[in-house]
C-alpha cells in the first residue's frame, strides 16, 4: 500500500448488522417494514429460535422494534425497522461501498 491509497476502515462495519442472518433481516426490512415473524423466517430460511435470537440482538441495538399482538385469535409478531435501524443500514451500506471501492 502506498501513501496515496486510502486506509480501509474495517471498524466502520457494524458487527450487529454484519452477521449473515441479521444482514438478511435488515435488507428485507429496509424494503418491507413491518414484516411478520413467519414472513421473516421464511424469507431468511431461519429457524424460529435462531431468528428470535437475532431479532433480540437487533432490538437491543435499537435497529428493530417487535410488536406483539393478535390477528384474530392467533398471536402475531410484527417486526419494524426503526429510524435508527434505517440510519444504521445506510451507514452499513456506505461502509461496505467504501470497503469494496478500496479493494
Amino acid at each position: 500500500m502506498t501513501g496515496s491509497e486510502p486506509a480501509i476502515d474495517i471498524e466502520a462495519i457494524d458487527d450487529v448488522i454484519h452477521g449473515r442472518l441479521r444482514l438478511g433481516v435488515m435488507a428485507y426490512l429496509s424494503a418491507i417494514s413491518p414484516a411478520s415473524f413467519p414472513e421473516l423466517r421464511d424469507k431468511t430460511g431461519a429457524t424460529n429460535g435462531n431468528l428470535s435470537t437475532h431479532l433480540t440482538k437487533l432490538e437491543q441495538a435499537g435497529y428493530v422494534r417487535q410488536e406483539k399482538g393478535f390477528k384474530g385469535k392467533r398471536p402475531q409478531t410484527l417486526v419494524h425497522l426503526t429510524p435508527e435501524g434505517r440510519d444504521a443500514w445506510i451507514d452499513y451500506l456506505n461502509a461496505m461501498k467504501a470497503l469494496l471501492g478500496s479493494a
